[in-house]
């Protein structure tokens, strides 16, 4: 079985992101402009470090409890 997110990256593409989270690339691109989804850009690169993603879903398990 594949593992959705390299264990070993700090950080993740979108396109890894959309996968990881089931979600389509303009929905992760809302969470990313208003912030629920922290990133940053190397030259014209968009990153997410897999911290700001174990967070945004930490929130989210919270908000559903």
């Amino acid at each position: 079985m594949s593992t959705v997110l390299p264990p070993t990256h700090e950080v993740v593409t979108v396109p890894e992101v959309m996968h990881a989270l089931r979600l389509s690339r303009s929905k992760v691109y809302d969470l990313i402009r208003s912030g629920a989804l922290p990133s940053y850009t190397e030259g014209r690169a968009r990153r997410v470090p897999l911290e700001s993603l174990h967070t945004y879903l930490r929130n989210k398990l919270e908000e559903a409890a």
